[in-house]
C-alpha cells in the first residue's frame, strides 16, 4: 500500500495538470439531468441506455463504461434511503460539495487519481462479475472527507448540525452490515463489491490508518501501564489526604483552588517537585 501511495504522490507531482478540474460538478449535473430526463421522457428510460451492463458493453455499447458514472444514485444519501427529486438533488449537491473540498485540499491531479481510480476498480470488477455501482465509490469519497475534516459540522437536511466523523462512523457500520448481509446469504459478488469499490480509500489513507491504530495502541498501553496505575492511585490518595493533587512548590497554589491552572513537574529538581506555569521556568532547582 505504501509503495502505491508513493507512486501516486510522484505521479501527481510530475503531472500537476492531469485530470478534469471540477470533476464532481459535471457528475452532479449529470445526476440531476439524467434523473429529469427519466422523469419526463415518456415510454423510455435514459438510465437503461447508460447504466453498466457487461453484456451490452461486450456487444459494442462501450459508452456504458463511462456513462454509468453519471447515473443518479436514486434515493442514496449517506445512510438515508428515499426517492424523488429532493433526494437526488441533495445527494448530488452533497457529493459535489465534498468533492470540491477534496479537490481544493489535494489538487486536481490527486483528487482525479483518487476518484477515477475507484471508478476503474469498479469497472474491472463489473467486467468480471457483471455488477458495478457508484454508491460505494461516492462513499469512499465521503470517508476520505471524514478523515481530512473529522470535526467539520454539516447541517443534515439543513436542520440538524452533525460532525462529519459521526456520520462516517454510522456509514461505516452500515457498510460493514452490507458486506455481512451478503456473506450470510452467500452473495459473494455483492459482498466483494463494497470492498473493491473503496480499495482506493485504503490506498490513499493506509499510512494514516496504521498510524492511528499505533497511536491508540500506545495510548491504551500507557493508560494501563503499572506506572500510570500507580500514579493514579498516588494522586487519589494525595487528594483524599490533602484535598489537592498538585501544589506549586514556590507560591503554594493548588489545583483545587485554581482548577484552570496548569501544573508541571521539574525534571532538574532532585525530587518530585511541582510548579505552576508561572514558576516552572522561574525557580531555583532543588538539589
Amino acid at each position: 500500500m505504501r509503495a502505491i501511495e508513493k507512486w501516486i504522490d510522484r505521479f501527481c507531482r510530475e503531472h500537476p495538470h492531469f485530470g478534469i478540474p471540477n470533476l464532481m460538478l459535471y457528475i452532479a449535473i449529470g445526476n440531476v439531468a439524467i434523473y429529469l430526463l427519466d422523469t419526463f421522457t415518456l415510454g423510455a428510460s435514459i438510465s437503461s441506455m447508460l447504466d453498466f451492463s457487461r453484456f451490452d458493453i461486450l456487444h459494442g455499447q462501450v459508452w456504458r463504461l463511462v456513462t454509468f458514472v453519471l447515473l443518479p444514485q436514486s434515493g442514496d444519501f449517506l445512510f438515508f434511503k428515499g426517492s424523488g427529486i429532493f433526494f437526488v438533488v441533495i445527494s448530488a449537491y452533497f457529493y459535489f460539495w465534498i468533492g470540491n473540498l477534496l479537490e481544493r485540499e489535494w489538487g486536481v491531479a490527486r483528487f482525479n487519481v483518487f476518484y477515477l481510480g475507484g471508478v476503474v476498480l469498479n469497472i474491472v470488477y463489473g467486467l468480471i462479475t457483471g455488477y458495478a455501482s457508484m454508491h460505494y465509490i461516492n462513499l469512499s469519497m465521503f470517508f476520505a472527507f471524514a478523515v481530512l475534516f473529522p470535526d467539520m459540522q454539516v447541517l443534515l437536511f439543513y436542520i440538524l448540525p452533525v460532525k462529519v466523523k459521526w456520520l462516517a462512523w454510522v456509514d461505516a457500520a452500515l457498510f460493514a452490515w452490507d458486506v455481512i448481509s451478503c456473506l450470510l446469504i452467500g452473495y459473494w459478488v455483492g459482498a466483494l463489491l463494497p470492498l473493491v469499490a473503496i480499495l482506493n480509500f485504503f490506498v490513499f489513507f493506509w499510512a494514516d490508518l496504521v498510524e492511528a491504530v499505533g497511536y491508540r495502541k500506545q495510548r491504551f498501553q500507557h493508560q494501563h501501564s503499572q506506572q500510570t496505575v500507580n500514579f493514579k492511585k498516588a494522586a487519589k490518595s494525595t487528594y483524599e489526604k490533602k484535598g489537592y493533587i498538585h501544589k506549586c512548590a514556590v507560591c503554594g497554589k493548588t489545583d483545587t483552588e485554581y482548577p484552570d491552572l496548569e501544573f508541571r513537574y521539574c525534571s532538574k529538581c532532585n525530587g518530585y517537585y511541582c510548579y505552576c506555569m508561572e514558576h516552572i521556568n522561574n525557580h531555583e532547582h532543588i538539589q
